[in-house]
């Protein structure tokens, strides 16, 4: 392949380049000021020349006296060789040369004013262009015209004039060549300097190599200069964080992003592996700052999609949920055994009868609960949320006139989500000793109401909770994980909300979604 040129020889070119066209452009202006300098000068010197020779007694006399005539031409030649004109020719008042090769033909006045007592200085082009000064000729004492004298110089041809006009433009030259020579040197010491050593192909194939890279990763990146402009963004990051296509060069505050996700990016919350909720999906993300000589210029931030690996921890969660929950019902169901064999080994079987009584009823009492719970899924979530309950000495208490229809996925699996997540808050919030109140309404819209004995959430922190995993495990209300965000998430992206009033957790989930109500 061929070598590309360097820099710097691309440089010395350009500036090559452009130094001869100024070179030229100024070789042109100076030629089309002498041009006009010529004009101008020799035109008032040769009409001067014409005057004073128009003014001699001997030429008005030699016009005036046929005797006289032949002096004329002896006069023209002394002043033309004099004055270093092309031609010097004398005429009469007809307007008939005397003078010259021409002598006895009409002269070629053009425009001139000549014959009408005035001087005149023009160009006249016949093959040869020429500069022209007519005088006339005055007798004494009357002033009427007897005569016309005409000075002629030809124009300089074109290379006499460049001829004349080498000298300046080969200093020209040789000044701009070695200015632009200097010039392209040091700027090109100058940007590879910038360019750390890199020539333009080089810097190129790097930008297009990180370009590939940057958008054939699966990991999201984003990068934020120290304005809070986005200065790069691959597709899974766009994708993510719901960018728009244009977000490269905005603001990120114009991307309409949470707070907390801004927060990260732009540093205000630092630390590895920050988890932020976009929608509905759980991001990760790490910022790392960008130094270029010891001064931040920005930062750098990528972004895993932990979604999926939430959604298969709830799912590992809801079978130890279930494991831990038939494990209680087996150890429930082996103490009552004993506490039967007990009684019936101490003769006391009235309280065996009572016993089972109050065990039937309290069976009897879920069933009732269940039988109005028209979603299995949910029905068999607070089956197993009881058990635990009452493994862990904690009252849960179901409404009675709880009762929601059934329902379609994924509406079921989102409102055991919800409905899960609201009763652990609330267990580990109770503790030992205490209660759990929960109640479904159903309608235009599902109604999940939660309650527990704790000493419930702080007004100022009533919104903290439901924020990008906000971990409160040891303050009241016993908010933690990822259990109250995921829940606000789901209800809002529903159409619905998720608030916090004390100990009471209420969570709303329209049965219509919201983009099929658009």
């Amino acid at each position: 392949m061929r070598r590309r040129m360097s820099l710097a020889g691309q440089l010395l070119l350009f500036q090559l380049g452009v130094v001869l066209l100024v070179v030229v452009a100024v070789g042109a202006v100076s030629l089309a000021e002498a041009n006009a300098a010529f004009r101008t000068d020799e035109g008032r010197r040769l009409r001067s020349i014409a005057e004073n020779l128009a003014a001699e007694s001997t030429v008005r006399t030699g016009l005036t006296d046929a005797v006289w005539r032949e002096t004329l031409a002896a006069r023209a030649e002394n002043a033309r060789a004099v004055s270093g004109a092309t031609y010097v020719m004398i005429g009469d008042r007809r307007g008939v040369l005397v003078t010259g090769p021409n002598a006895g033909r009409p002269a070629d006045l053009g425009d001139s004013d000549v014959r009408r007592g005035r001087s005149w200085v023009g160009v006249l082009d016949d093959g040869a262009r020429r500069l022209v000064a007519h005088a006339p000729v005055l007798a004494e004492p009357d002033g009427a015209i007897v005569g016309f004298v005409i000075v002629g110089l030809t124009f300089p041809t074109f290379a006499g004039q460049l001829a004349n006009a080498t000298p300046g433009l080969l200093v020209y030259l040789t000044l701009g060549l070695a200015l632009g020579v200097t010039g392209s040197l040091l700027l090109a010491r100058r940007v590879k300097r910038q360019t750390l050593g890199l020539e333009p192909a080089e810097i190129t194939g790097l930008v297009e190599h990180r370009e590939a890279m940057l958008h054939g990763i699966k990991e999201g990146v984003i990068g934020i200069d120290p304005a809070g402009r986005v200065t790069l963004a691959n597709d899974e990051a766009i994708r993510l964080l719901g960018l728009r296509p244009d977000a490269v060069g905005q603001p990120l505050s114009g991307q309409r992003l949470p707070a907390g996700v801004c927060d990260v990016l732009t540093g205000r919350i630092a630390g590895a592996d920050q988890v932020v909720l976009r929608e509905d999906r759980v991001l990760v993300l790490n910022r790392m700052p960008v130094i270029v000589r010891g001064r931040e210029v920005g930062s750098v931030t990528t972004l895993r999609d932990r979604t999926e690996l939430t959604a298969l921890r709830r799912e590992l969660d809801l079978s130890r949920n279930t494991t831990d929950t038939l494990r209680a019902q087996a150890h429930e169901f082996t103490n009552r055994l004993h506490t039967i064999a007990g009684l019936v080994q101490l003769g006391e079987y009235d309280e065996v009868v009572r016993f089972v009584d109050r065990t039937s009823r309290q069976q009897e009492d879920l069933r009732h609960v269940t039988s109005r719970i028209g979603d299995p899924a949910v029905a068999a979530l607070l089956v197993a949320k009881a058990s635990l309950a009452a493994e862990h000495g904690v009252d849960l208490r179901i409404d009675p006139d709880a009762a929601i229809g059934p329902l379609a996925e994924p509406l079921s699996a989102e409102l055991v989500t919800v409905v899960g997540n609201l009763v652990d808050n609330a267990l580990d919030a109770a503790g030992a000793g205490g209660w759990v109140s929960v109640s479904l309404v159903d309608g235009d819209e599902i109604v999940v109401s939660v309650c527990d004995s704790g000493a419930g959430v702080p007004p100022e922190r009533s919104d903290d909770v439901f924020l990008r995993g906000f971990s409160t495990k040891d303050a009241p209300g016993g908010a933690r994980g990822f259990g109250l965000a995921l829940t606000r998430s789901i209800c809002v992206r529903h159409g619905g909300s998720a608030t916090v009033d004390g100990a009471a957790f209420t969570a709303r989930i329209p049965r219509t979604p919201a983009a099929a109500r658009r």
